[in-house]
């Protein structure tokens, strides 16, 4: 392919807040290129400076496909779709496309929350809720006719509850308070322990906070968690069972506001706790859909969530359903599985 040549296609980016996957897709659906970087957190960054850190991800890119710099500024590709995660308010969608079409990456762009993107996965069209339960969690539903239903997402603040950090610092909440007798005795404690090669939670707690061990294994105790539970643990199981009615909860809500109770409608899971395909979990929400949304299809994607991008992207493009089937047959876990 020349030097700085245009690729009739799309630039996909999903940047969730541990990592940032992006890929360029051709307009038949061929994936011919893919990246990865680190998380995508422009609520501590600001969105110019996040965006930025995408620029040499899209280089990469570039050179994989063949395709030279574009020393002109003259776009990469036809259209960058884009589903990130924090944007989760109209304000923030807004700064973040103004600072990615600054770049130029695209002759159009398009911003959505992540958790679109996995709905776009798990579906063929727009119809369908999706829940998102990875380092936090987040619900989105969305009609034929455009009507969404949505929420601000922005952790505790706003009644989050669960993802895998929650998970995780409940978690060891419980296991320190079991340890100094505040709380009731669990296997969390022990098993914490056992997993970092301490002597329990609370040494744990004490390595992270010295900085001995790094912050960001934190989120390795919500699999403790799920072990815990398999072996019986009450405490353990209570968590797991208040996450699954967190997602069956939000799930339950937006086909409610979208008015979609009285007809089939995929519910997509995804995002790295629900991904895990945990039986203590899954069993647990699917059978609360079943009781308050019985027709909902409960279905899990653990395809890259950047598919879901690519998708949408398509989608813009008006691509044929060949293009679309190609897409997904370039992500071999690319089509959802029953829950």
């Amino acid at each position: 392919m020349s030097h700085s040549a245009h690729l009739p296609g799309v630039l996909a980016i999903d940047a969730g807040n541990s990592k940032t996957d992006l890929a360029l897709v051709g307009a038949d659906g061929t994936v011919l290129a893919t990246a990865r970087g680190g998380g995508f957190q422009p609520q501590h960054t600001g969105p110019e400076a996040a965006v930025a850190a995408l620029a040499p991800l899209v280089d990469d890119l570039a050179r994989q496909a063949g395709v030279g710099p574009r020393p002109d500024g003259r776009p990469l590709t036809d259209h960058v779709s884009a589903c990130l995660a924090n944007a989760d308010l109209p304000i923030e969608e807004q700064q973040l496309h103004e600072a990615i079409s600054g770049h130029g990456w695209g002759a159009s762009a398009h911003v959505a929350n992540d958790t679109f993107g996995l709905l776009r996965a798990g579906t063929d069209g727009p119809l369908g809720v999706a829940v998102v339960c990875g380092a936090g969690i987040n619900c989105v539903g969305l009609r034929p006719d455009g009507r969404t239903a949505r929420w601000p997402a922005l952790g505790q603040l706003t009644g989050d509850w669960g993802g895998g950090g929650g998970l995780a610092a409940e978690a060891m909440w419980h296991a320190a308070r079991a340890e100094d007798g505040r709380g009731p005795a669990t296997l969390l404690s022990p098993m914490i322990g056992a997993h970092f090669r301490l002597a329990g939670a609370n040494a744990f707690a004490e390595a992270m906070h010295l900085g001995r061990i790094d912050r960001a294994r934190l989120h390795e105790v919500a699999r403790v968690l799920f072990a815990a539970g398999t072996a019986g643990d009450p405490v353990a199981l209570d968590l797991i069972d208040r996450q699954a009615d967190e997602v069956a909860r939000l799930a339950v809500i937006a086909l409610t506001r979208l008015d979609l109770l009285d007809r089939p409608v995929p519910v997509v899971l995804g995002g790295g706790v629900l991904a895990s395909r945990q039986p203590l979990l899954l069993d647990n929400l699917t059978a609360r859909l079943a009781a308050d949304a019985p027709l909902a299809e409960p279905r899990v994607v653990v395809a890259p969530p950047v598919l879901g991008a690519a998708l949408l992207g398509l989608d813009h493009l008006g691509a044929d359903p060949a293009a679309h089937r190609r897409l997904r047959d370039g992500y071999p876990t690319a089509h959802a599985i029953a829950a």
